[in-house]
């Protein structure tokens, strides 16, 4: 069996409405979750024992350990099939860590995904959904990486075939804004309602456009009061020629703009590269297809 290969890519929550703490600690959520044609390169073989390298401009916030959600991902797998899955993975990060964007719960999707398809397991998609939940809410949405609604704990999803590509520009400003700081902040605050809104009238761009725009993410003003940062990335956002949206994707710190075309995503997110040359910057395409760089 040769080396494979696959692109975790970066989950992007276009709106997200959060209720208040339910009894079983948990918070509703309603959200639309589209994914970018970026993402961590995860690639496999088999070898004698299991093992992970990570590199990538992200590796170093990471660890190596059983912990990682790859390992965890391979470990459970290999508990439902019964046997050991001994493989070398090798982690590209390329996406920020703590940033909204899914990361850890799409690369365990894609060990899942390589790790069936390396050993020819008998798991279709809808039964490796049900191993991805070990590692997360956010784990079964990442490994499908499909357009869908995500509702109660982000668990119950419908897929959304309707939804056009989104040329986009992701930016984080370098600041971590781990999940449960922010949860914690919302409980404190003024809190949402998990209302799930009509879809679009018609599903064109123009239209999908006005749609988010009247939608919300809960989380965005707790995370940018716990780092300010995250204002200062909307605020950019919001200003980028052609720009049609900014918004914070899921509990941050990364903002998504949105654009009528990849060619003024590309010209935006060059400019505010120049200008803001700590950020990571990445221009992208919401719910297209895999992008090769």
């Amino acid at each position: 069996m040769a080396q494979a290969e696959a692109l975790a890519r970066a989950k992007i929550n276009l709106f997200l409405h959060v209720g208040s703490v339910a009894d079983d600690g948990f918070h509703p959520l309603v959200s639309l979750v589209a994914f970018a044609d970026v993402g961590d390169r995860l690639t496999a073989e088999p070898a004698h024992r299991t093992s992970l390298r990570i590199s990538g401009p992200f590796a170093g916030e990471l660890g190596e350990g059983d912990e990682n959600l790859v390992l965890r991902a391979v470990r459970a797998l290999g508990e439902a099939a019964g046997r050991e899955l001994p493989m070398a993975l090798a982690l590209d990060k390329r996406l920020p860590v703590a940033a909204g964007l899914g990361g850890g719960s799409s690369d365990a999707g894609a060990a899942l995904r390589l790790a069936r398809d390396l050993f020819e397991l008998p798991f279709d998609d809808e039964q490796l959904s049900g191993i991805a939940e070990t590692v997360g809410a956010d784990g079964p949405m990442c490994l499908h990486a499909r357009t869908t609604w995500a509702e109660g704990r982000g668990d119950r999803l419908t897929f959304e075939p309707r939804l056009p590509p989104l040329p986009a520009v992701l930016i984080n400003p370098g600041v971590p804004s781990p999940t449960g700081d922010v949860y914690r902040a919302y409980d404190h605050g003024r809190q949402g309602a998990a209302d799930r809104p009509r879809p679009p009238a018609d599903w064109s761009s123009a239209a999908v456009f006005a749609w988010l725009a009247a939608q919300r993410n809960d989380l965005q003003d707790p995370a940018v009061a716990l780092q300010p940062a995250i204002g200062e990335a909307l605020e950019e956002s919001g200003r980028l020629p052609g720009a049609r949206l900014a918004r914070m994707s899921g509990s941050g710190a990364t903002v998504f703009a949105l654009f009528d075309s990849m060619d003024q995503a590309s010209s935006a997110a060059r400019g505010l590269a120049d200008r803001r040359r700590g950020w990571w910057i990445e221009p992208a395409l919401l719910n297209g297809p895999a992008s090769e760089h």
